[in-house]
């Protein structure tokens, strides 16, 4: 609100200056030189009036700016207080003891799961490997049905086929 009437003082004097410039010209023109100069003084000084206006004004901004940065700060600072409170509370209800017995557990329930990973992936003890043979030759045998092996021995030579001659052609064999 200050910077608000500040900046309306300051086109006032700046309204004020532009006036009384013309005003010092006419009377320099009318030959009235103290008056002038007089004049030529007020507006002088009012320029100062403007300068320091224009310092407060700057100033005033500045504090805005802190203002509205320390509102910011307080936020932060308020964030991270209910943060440490929250944290607090989480202690609390979880000591250092629990944490590590819950690790514990945690660790013990990855160790099991990677011995049943363990022996789902093969790793079988050779006990274990034998009985799996054993119950695989089983149903193995079970499957098949093969012809019964003749139990006589087979003969040391193989008897020579003979050829069949005059085979009669089956033109004729068609025709009788």
């Amino acid at each position: 609100q200050q910077r608000d009437k500040l900046r309306q003082y300051q086109k006032r004097l700046s309204l004020g200056l532009e006036r009384e410039r013309a005003l010092a010209r006419q009377l320099l023109r009318d030959g009235k030189k103290e008056k002038a100069m007089l004049l030529l003084k007020k507006k002088r000084y009012q320029e100062q009036l403007l300068d320091k206006t224009e310092n407060q004004i700057s100033n005033l901004e500045r504090m805005v700016q802190d203002i509205e940065f320390t509102q910011i700060e307080m936020k932060v600072i308020e964030g991270l207080k209910i943060g440490n409170e929250c944290l607090h509370k989480m202690h609390q209800v979880m000591s250092i003891e629990e944490v590590e017995r819950i690790i514990g557990e945690t660790q013990d329930a990855v160790e099991y799961q990677r011995q049943i990973d363990e022996l789902l992936a093969g790793s079988l003890t050779e006990e274990d490997e034998d009985a799996i043979l054993e119950e695989l030759n089983a149903i193995t045998q079970e499957q098949l049905d093969l012809p019964e092996v003749p139990s006589e021995p087979l003969p040391e030579k193989i008897p020579e086929v003979s050829p069949i001659k005059n085979r009669p052609k089956p033109e004729l064999v068609a025709a009788s």
